[in-house]
Formats: structure tokens, C-alpha cells, sequence
């Protein structure tokens, strides 16, 4: 089959976005390959389709759990065989997802840069008939990214186990720094590298200073119709302001980390299918998620860097339609920012106090537990060793950050379930033990053959339905079993997880560089000092900066932002009392959507119209219906 015949059968499209082809010819060819393309630029497709036409297994390395498990569920619902080994997993089930890739059908294993780390699978490795490697999120092997993952590093020995296989990394963002990090240290030989414009064409940035942002926000949201995020840093601002929003007349739901699975699912699926409007989410919301039609991305607190900024503000528009990105923010977030970003850089000295008092909470022994995984209740932590959860949080990410800790907030994982009995020696149990009999002769009708050759997800409310018994009888049953040795049983999980990935270490002598760790500060304290400067300056092109920003040389203007509409404003003062004349001319003559306005009208310059648009709506001259549907406001 050919690349596009490959991408019509599992994913249904008729053609290739802008680059793909080309990547996708270049990993072919068995060259390796750097890919820089901007959030909603279907990086995945330049790695999974190729994958698809060659002989072997693709491994996948990405750092977040919740993305990679998404992914493998994409895939499976495509018909492609998918799985994934990552922290938090039983043993046995680690041990089986491996033995099926080296002699399964498996066609993608995706797994976290920690999993590269264990012998166990170093040695599987060797057996594996690769055909590819994708490293996702690549910019994490960077010291000069934002996101600096230290196993990342170590991902180059793959090259040593398999010499010849083509490596393809990819990311949304990335510096020239960065870039060349990523070919070093990846050790890429002769690397084909692809970079998209960071140029976003029907993406307006806009940034408003208020005193009232809520005001604003709702003004913004009143404005500009269909679906949109708003990007808030804490969990509760995220339930407070859904709540303003509702009792506005404004469909809106919450989204964080501290929420349960089914409730994540739950608004998420509620906002995908359009019954609620507007997801207020911290960051925890938004990777992974494909809905081409969002149509306003607001951030109610100013972002940490310029790279999180335009990965999250790249959530809209991309369906090509003309979208917006907008920081709303007050003097004081300046402020906040600033404490923020310096909360965020623990001194070395509280780190090794925090190390210790997690080694004490498991209970963890010098030398003993890498890549061992263990639930993590802050709230309990915090309380226990008299620590305020405002300091433990940052503390974590920075141990994380420097390849010590693992920390998954929103972690989830279904109930699992195994057969360690071949169907003989199940059989002769199931005589043997004849109260066991009606739960396990369940088991196999609802989940069948596949119990004994890998973990399987299952659903003890079924089973109970199935049994007629009750849920809490069904899990006892479970564990008996469990205990038994007949199964191994892994009831669901959704507490946040912290995983050893180094073996524990002595506290007072963690293998952090002291002029490293200085260096990575006032690496985090410059990208906050760019992203004031975007906020604050009025002078310079938005997008133009971003594009800077990234080292990518340009001497257009978008003619979208904020900036470029205000400065072409001052030129043409007569086109927007000539526009202004046209619109109440029409909307006179009968009401009419923006779209049918515009339509009419035919401006020259469409954003200033849309603009002028805006204005008349804020001065109270026109208005929009229940419809979006504009309408002349009679004195």
C-alpha cells in the first residue's frame, strides 16, 4: 500500500497536510528526522503512517502517561495493534506487554523515557524486531527547554542496541538551541529536519490588560460565538469561574488534575460534543485533545514561557477558520507570575528535605525501588511531615526535573485482570473449588480468551450484573483469587503517582550539579522575563515575536494581533468610518450574521472590519441575538 492509501484506510482522509508526505517519505527512505511542527499539525500521522508500510514494531517514547494512553486508544479503534509500558504498571504486566511485542503482532509500543532504563526491558529490546523510533515531545532532551527531562538522555542508547534503525523526533516547539540539542544528543546522523512556519495565518493574538477580568472575559465570550478554553493556574479558580460563567447564561464546566477519572471523561466528552460551551481548565486539560473547532483560547493568568503559551493558544482554530488567542490579565499578575516562577525554584537544600521525607513516607530503603511506582496522597504527605502543599508541589516537579522523581497527578489506570492458570489447570481449580466456579465461568464469557495471554481491563459492575451479586462481593472474589495465585487481579487506580526513577538515593548526596541547577533557574527566570515582554509591549507584531522568539526569521506582520489592527487603525481612520456607515446601513436594512455581514460588505481589510465590528457591539450601537445574529440597537 502507499502512504496515502495507508492514511485513507485507517484515518479517512484524502490527502496530506502540509509537510507530511515528504517526513513520511524521508523516515521511508531510513533516513533520520526532525520534525517541528505546531500544535495541530498532525505530528503523529508523520510517524504512525510510514510505521504502518515497514516490517517491525515502532517504539514510541513520550513522557506523559494520560497522552500516550490516549494514543494507544486512537490506534486500537483505527484496527492498529498498540500498547504501552509505563510506570504504575504491575510487573507481570510490564513482562507480558513485552513478550507479546518481540512475539505478538504488536505494531506500536509506546513507552515513558524511564521504561529505556530497566534491564528488563534492554533485554526484551534486543528481540524486538524494530523498524522505527519516535520520540515524542523531543524537546524534553534539551537543558535549554522549557521541559528538560534527564532519562530523555539516555534514549541515544538505543543506537547502540539497534544501530540502524532511523530515529524521526518531533515537537510543537522548539529554539535553535534546542533543535541542535535534540540532533546531539539523539545522536542523528545527517538528520532531515522539517520545520513549519510558526506562523499561525487565521490565529489572532490579543492581549487586553484590565481591571476587571471576569468583565472582560465574558465580553470576549459574548463576542466571538463557538467553543472555547479558558486557561486558569489553580484548581479551584477553575470551579469558581465555571460558576460565574453559568450564572452569566454562559455553558461552562471545569476541568483539573484533582478530579476523578470518570468525572474528567465525563466534562471532557461533555465539551468534544458541544453540550456545554466553554472548559475553564488548568493545563492539565488540553494535550491530545482533537477539536478543530475551538474558536477562542483565554488565559485568564499569564504563562510561565512563551513555549507552553503558544502550544496551549494553538488549541484554536485549527480548522483554518479565523480564531483567537487572548491574554486577559491585571497589573498584579505581573506580580504573580514573578512569585510563581520563583516558588518555582526551590533552593537545593529544601529539595534534599523533600527527597527525604518521600523516602521515609514509602518507606524506602538507600539503593532499593528504581522505577518502582507508590500512590502518592499529598494532602496526607503535607500533613504528616508539616509541609505546606504550595512548597511540596514545585519541590516535586524540580526532583523531577532533574531525573530523580517521577510525579503523575491525574494517573488512571482500569481495574486489570490476568490468568496466571493455563485453561487445564484453571479447569481442575474450578472443580476443586466449586464456589468459584459461577464468577470465573463469567469471566470468561465476558472477556473470553484473552484473560490468560495479557492483562485485560475489566468491569467489576459487570461482572456483578453477570453474577448476580454485588459489586463489593464480586471484588472480594477477585482478590481471593488474586491471593490464590489463580490471577493477578489489579483493581482500578486513579491515585496521583510518584515513581523512583533513579534507586533511592542519600538525600545529602543527590546527584544534582550545583552550577547546573543555577543555570536551569535563570534559564526559567529568562523565558518568564520573554513572556512579560510579549504581554506587556504594544509596539511589535505579536506573532512576529513569537516567530522571533523561535529563531525563526521574518519581516512580515501577521495584520491579526492586537498590535498590527491598532497600528493600521491610526492609518485608516476613513475606511473605519466608511465600514461603520456600511454595517449600520445593512443591519438597518434586515439582521444578519457577521459571516452574511462580512459577505456584504467585502472589506479590504477584514480584520480591521471585524474590529470595527467589535467596537460598534462595546459602544452599545449593535448587538448580537441568542442566534449570533447581529442586530441594529434603536435609540
Amino acid at each position: 500500500m502507499t502512504p496515502l492509501e495507508i492514511l485513507k484506510r485507517h484515518w479517512g482522509y484524502s490527502q496530506f497536510r502540509s509537510s507530511q508526505q515528504e517526513i513520511i517519505q524521508a523516515v521511508l527512505e531510513g533516513k533520520d528526522v526532525v520534525t517541528i511542527m505546531p500544535t495541530g499539525g498532525g505530528k503523529s500521522i508523520c510517524f504512525q503512517v510510514p510505521a504502518l508500510l515497514m516490517d517491525g514494531i515502532c517504539l514510541v517514547i513520550t513522557p506523559l502517561i494520560a497522552l500516550m494512553q490516549d494514543q494507544v486508544k486512537q490506534l486500537k479503534q483505527r484496527g492498529i495493534a498498540a500498547v504501552s509500558v509505563h510506570a504504575g504498571m504491575h510487573p507481570r504486566e510490564i513482562d507480558i506487554t513485552l513478550d507479546n511485542c518481540v512475539y505478538g503482532d504488536q505494531k506500536f509500543l509506546y513507552l515513558s523515557p524511564e521504561r529505556l532504563q530497566t534491564d528488563l526491558f534492554k533485554e526484551r529490546v534486543k528481540r524486538m524486531k524494530v523498524c522505527l523510533v519516535a520520540i515524542d515531545e523531543a524537546h524534553c532532551i534539551s537543558q535549554w527547554g522549557y521541559d528538560f527531562r534527564p532519562p530523555y538522555l539516555k534514549i541515544a542508547e538505543l543506537r547502540e542496541i539497534k544501530p540502524n534503525i532511523p530515529f524521526i523526533a518531533l515537537t510543537a516547539t522548539a529554539t535553535r538551541l534546542v533543535r541542535e540539542d535534540i540532533i546531539n544528543r539523539l545522536e542523528l546522523t545527517h538528520p532531515v529536519e522539517f520545520q513549519k512556519s510558526f506562523a499561525r495565518d487565521n490565529l489572532s493574538f490579543v492581549v487586553r490588560k484590565t481591571e476587571t477580568k471576569e468583565k472582560k472575559l465574558l465580553e470576549i465570550l459574548r463576542k466571538v460565538p463557538g467553543p472555547a478554553i479558558v486557561y486558569v493556574r489553580s484548581r479551584k479558580s477553575t470551579a469558581t469561574l465555571a460558576g460565574y460563567l453559568a450564572k452569566q447564561g454562559v455553558a461552562a464546566t471545569f476541568y483539573h488534575a484533582g478530579l476523578t477519572h470518570q468525572e474528567r471523561m465525563a466534562r471532557q466528552e461533555e465539551w468534544l460534543t458541544n453540550q456545554c460551551r466553554v472548559m475553564v481548565a488548568t493545563n492539565a486539560f488540553g494535550m491530545g485533545i482533537d477539536k478543530p473547532d475551538v474558536r477562542v483560547v483565554l488565559h485568564l493568568d499569564i504563562p510561565e514561557n512563551l513555549e507552553s503559551y503558544y502550544q496551549e493558544a494553538g488549541r484554536a482554530g485549527r480548522d483554518g477558520k479565523r480564531s483567537y488567542a487572548a491574554i486577559i490579565y491585571h497589573e498584579v499578575d505581573v506580580l504573580a507570575l514573578e512569585k510563581k516562577v520563583e516558588q518555582a525554584q526551590p533552593e537545593l537544600e529544601f529539595l534534599k528535605k523533600i527527597y527525604q521525607a518521600i523516602a521515609n513516607y514509602f518507606q524506602v530503603a538507600e539503593g532499593s525501588s528504581q522505577g518502582e511506582s507508590f500512590n502518592f496522597v499529598l494532602d496526607d504527605f503535607c500533613k504528616r511531615f508539616n509541609f505546606k502543599s504550595i512548597e511540596v508541589y514545585p519541590a516535586l516537579k524540580k526532583l523531577e526535573e532533574f531525573g530523580l522523581l517521577e510525579f503523575n497527578e491525574s494517573f488512571y489506570r482500569p481495574s486489570l485482570l490476568h490468568f496466571s492458570f493455563d485453561k487445564k489447570k484453571l479447569y481442575e481449580f474450578q472443580i476443586a473449588h466449586a464456589r468459584f466456579d459461577l464468577l470465573i465461568k463469567a469471566l470468561l464469557r465476558l472477556y473470553g480468551g484473552e484473560l490468560f495471554s495479557d492483562f485485560t481491563p475489566i468491569q467489576e459492575s459487570q461482572i456483578a450484573l453477570m453474577t448476580k451479586q454485588t459489586i463489593s462481593t464480586v471484588r472480594l472474589e477477585l482478590e481471593q483469587l488474586h491471593n490464590l495465585q489463580v490471577m493477578v487481579y489489579e483493581p482500578v487506580n486513579e491515585s496521583p503517582k510518584i515513581t523512583f526513577v533513579l534507586a533511592r538515593q542519600d538525600a545529602d548526596r543527590l546527584p544534582i550539579d550545583k552550577q547546573e541547577f543555577k543555570r536551569r533557574r535563570e534559564l526559567h527566570l529568562s523565558k518568564m522575563e520573554a513572556m512579560k515582554n510579549y504581554t506587556g509591549q504594544t509596539h511589535r507584531c505579536r506573532m512576529q515575536l513569537i516567530q522571533d522568539y523561535f529563531n525563526e526569521e521574518t519581516y512580515q506582520i501577521c495584520g491579526l494581533c492586537d498590535v498590527c489592527i491598532e497600528k493600521r487603525r491610526k492609518e485608516n481612520l476613513s475606511a473605519l468610518k466608511d465600514y461603520e456607515e456600511q454595517i449600520l446601513y445593512l443591519l438597518n436594512k434586515k439582521p444578519m450574521t457577521i459571516e452574511d455581514l462580512e459577505t456584504a460588505v467585502d472589506p479590504r481589510e477584514s480584520e480591521l472590519f471585524i474590529d470595527v465590528v467589535r467596537e460598534m457591539v462595546d459602544a452599545g450601537r449593535i448587538r448580537y441575538d441568542e442566534f449570533w445574529v447581529l442586530n441594529v440597537i434603536k435609540e
